[in-house]
């Protein structure tokens, strides 16, 4: 039975991504593909983690850009939905 939940689980988290391929089709440059990408990696990991995905993006959204994260890269593992403190 795990083995048959384990695909689903898969299939059903890259359902709406499949449906919506067509309305993203135009994003208007590579760089808005790239950010659309990122964007639903972080929801979907987000509801995978078990959190709200709105309330998880208006966090990091908020914090992140006073954050020095391009002079010390390791502080972002404290903003990844696993981390024990969000």
């Amino acid at each position: 039975m795990l083995t048959l939940l384990v695909p689903c689980l898969a299939e059903n988290s890259i359902r709406p991504f499949t449906i919506g391929r067509k309305n993203w089709l135009f994003s208007g440059s590579p760089k808005g593909v790239a950010a659309s990408a990122a964007i639903y990696s972080l929801v979907e990991t987000a509801k995978t983690n078990g959190l709200s995905p709105h309330r998880y993006l208006e966090y990091i959204l908020g914090d992140l850009p006073g954050v020095p994260f391009r002079q010390y890269p390791e502080i972002l593992d404290d903003y990844l939905p696993w981390h024990p403190d969000i």
